[in-house]
């Protein structure tokens, strides 16, 4: 009686196994419609979850196949989505991580990843939407699932709604931080206004960071001329702050510029502004000219920051 109640079981855990990875689409040779297969598209998560790591370490959380990794990472190379580079530690070992092409192709695949499950959730009423979501928390928990790792931080492309958020968060916490009045909000409206009339983008990109699904950072890098991109509106929230994303978003800009052909960067900015000012100075930049200036309710110093490229 024992062993077939254990074959009855197993038969429903493969029956359930069977229709579920027909249910969400894991035979198809493409997930979700990308140029990824399931499991490069489970590396490229597992890379966007890490600032770096090495082949060992990925191979080690996800069970692959040296082999079989290697070649998706050789891939990865040949599409520009990683970088490698020695570790200091072991020169045996790379380090692996994705640059901002790769970012942006994972970022599609979670958007669309979302989309789907989505989808899938809003066939069943609410009720029955929370017994899934607990069947499968339990399944996890049975299986022995450990704690997924968390990521502090993405970073994404800007989409329809970032703009508004952009400039509502400049004018509140240039107001409630250095006491500037509505006059710079308004500077921010038309500097977005402009970024998105007038968007290229081969040679201008804005990146959102998010943490827990809420916006907490933002730059933009738009063209000044054919050899001169400018870096605008850095800003990264307060509770956001010391996890390193003010000098991950500078560091994108410089990628991108170098990418894009461009010669140099500039940026203009104000000496009261001491945290941004040193992530540009330890990203390379250099004070160019300085002036005294009354704008936003307030005396200032402006300064021009240059880096060439």
């Amino acid at each position: 009686m024992a062993a077939t109640d254990l074959e009855q079981r197993v038969a429903v855990v493969r029956r359930f196994n069977r229709f579920y990875t027909k249910q969400i689409g894991l035979l198809d040779e493409r997930f979700l419609h990308s140029p990824f297969s399931l499991t490069a598209a489970r590396v490229l998560y597992e890379l966007a979850q890490r600032d770096e790591t090495t082949a060992t370490e990925l191979r080690r959380e996800l069970g692959l196949d040296a082999g079989y990794l290697s070649r998706i990472l050789r891939g990865f190379v040949q599409h520009r989505l990683i970088d490698r580079k020695p570790a200091t530690r072991d020169a045996r070992q790379s380090l692996v991580r994705l640059t901002a092409a790769g970012r942006r192709a994972f970022a599609r695949l979670d958007a669309a990843s979302r989309a789907d499950v989505g989808v899938l959730l809003e066939r069943l009423p609410g009720a029955e939407q929370y017994r899934l979501v607990a069947a499968m928390a339990a399944i996890t928990a049975l299986l022995g699932a450990g704690p997924e790792r968390r990521v502090p931080y993405v970073l994404r492309p800007h989409r329809p709604g970032d703009m508004g958020w952009v400039v509502q968060r400049h004018g509140e916490l240039y107001a409630q931080e250095y006491g500037w009045d509505e006059q710079f909000e308004a500077l921010v409206a038309e500097i977005v206004a402009k970024f998105i009339k007038q968007y290229d983008p081969k040679r201008e990109r804005c990146w959102i960071a998010e943490r827990d699904g809420q916006n907490v950072g933002s730059v933009f890098l738009v063209r000044e001329s054919d050899t001169v991109a400018r870096l605008r509106l850095l800003l990264v929230e307060p509770r956001a702050r010391g996890l390193g994303i003010g000098h991950r978003l500078v560091d994108e800009c410089i990628g991108f510029a170098r990418q894009a052909g461009y010669g140099k960067m500039t940026l203009w900015t104000n000496s009261v502004l001491d945290a941004a000012r040193h992530i540009y100075e330890r990203a390379g930049f250099q004070l160019v000219h300085e002036e005294p200036h009354h704008s936003f309710g307030r005396d200032l110093i402006g300064q021009t920051w240059d880096l060439e490229l």
